[in-house]
């Protein structure tokens, strides 16, 4: 059998946004918290990454993201300093600020996304990360009027701002990661067909997380396959099965997906396929585990870990 090191765990810090964990009453605390206290915000959420075993760190959305910790410790390089004494670095990082634009055709708007993600890269580059994920925008809710079609008249212009995207980060040496985020843009199988057909694999590479690719049926064994030569990173997320199709697409959706997603190994995730096929295109880059919002968020990856070196390792034989 392949030693562990065959695989690169990571964690997402999504995993650990929940109030119980941090000792308060709800998610606005945990951010007033971090605010008002980031050195000991950081330092414990930093330790609890170590102590579950993983050895990346995936930097996500407030109050996790670079410019918090950069504050924190004085800096990106004593943000580097405080992953390296703990024996950890960056996987890389979440960017999620097309999820939610407004208008995201903006040349204003996008000139900025394209600033912002340089800037990232650069503190992802420097903690030793080579990925910077990216979120799409979020489709409408079925019925909504007027419709907005995702096809290729809307596909094609932002395809071409993801390509820009993508030259911007590569000089960092940092590749640009395309996310399934459930209900988005990129999570049914016709649209990441669709956006991976129309943008260049040169500079926009693939992130499944096979979580959100089951809460919208899609198969995420399938469609990597599929997209095989594209797979930059990978989010190893499990969930127990689709979401209702009628499901309201609003600022409540990331809540709504939460109660689907379970510990990995307990849904519906073929994760034997899954590590199969990740041994035949001899994947090597980051395993992200995840599990939105835990309780228990060591507790969570340490299992999910335990549960890919056990189950799943011996495949790669």
């Amino acid at each position: 059998m392949v030693s562990s090191q065959k695989i690169k765990f990571a964690a997402e810090l999504v995993t650990f946004f929940h109030p119980v964990f941090w000792g308060v009453s709800n998610e606005a605390e945990i951010g007033a918290f971090a605010k008002s206290q980031p050195l000991p915000f950081w330092n414990k959420l930093l330790d609890a990454v170590a102590a579950s075993g993983v050895t990346g760190v995936e930097l996500t959305f407030s109050p996790f993201r670079w410019q918090e910790a950069a504050e924190a410790y004085g800096g990106t390089s004593g943000l580097t300093r405080a992953l390296e004494t703990r024996g950890l670095s960056l996987s890389g990082g979440f960017f999620a600020e097309l999820e939610h634009g407004s208008d995201i055709m903006s040349p204003a708007v996008q000139a900025e996304g394209i600033e912002r993600a340089a800037r990232y890269a650069e503190v992802i580059a420097a903690g030793g990360g080579d990925a910077i994920v990216i979120g799409l925008p979020m489709r409408q809710t079925p019925g909504t009027e007027p419709a907005t079609f995702v096809d290729l008249a809307l596909a094609q212009p932002l395809a071409d701002f993801l390509n820009r995207l993508g030259a911007t980060t590569a000089r960092q040496g940092v590749k640009l990661a395309l996310h399934t985020e459930a209900h988005s843009m990129f999570a049914m199988s016709r649209d990441i067909d669709l956006f991976l057909l129309l943008t260049d694999p040169v500079y926009v590479g693939f992130c499944p997380d096979a979580a959100h690719m089951v809460l919208v049926g899609t198969d995420p064994v399938e469609t990597v396959r599929r997209h095989r030569e594209r797979l930059v990173v990978a989010h190893w997320k499990d969930a127990i099965g689709p979401m209702p199709a009628d499901t309201p697409i609003d600022e409540k959706i990331h809540e709504r997906h939460r109660p689907f997603f379970c510990r990995l190994g307990a849904g519906r995730v073929d994760w034997p396929a899954w590590a199969r096929l990740m041994r035949d295109i001899h994947f090597g880059g980051w395993a992200i585990l995840e599990l939105d919002s835990s309780a228990d968020p060591v507790a969570d990856i340490i299992a999910g870990r335990r549960f890919v070196e056990t189950a799943l390792l011996p495949i790669f034989a």
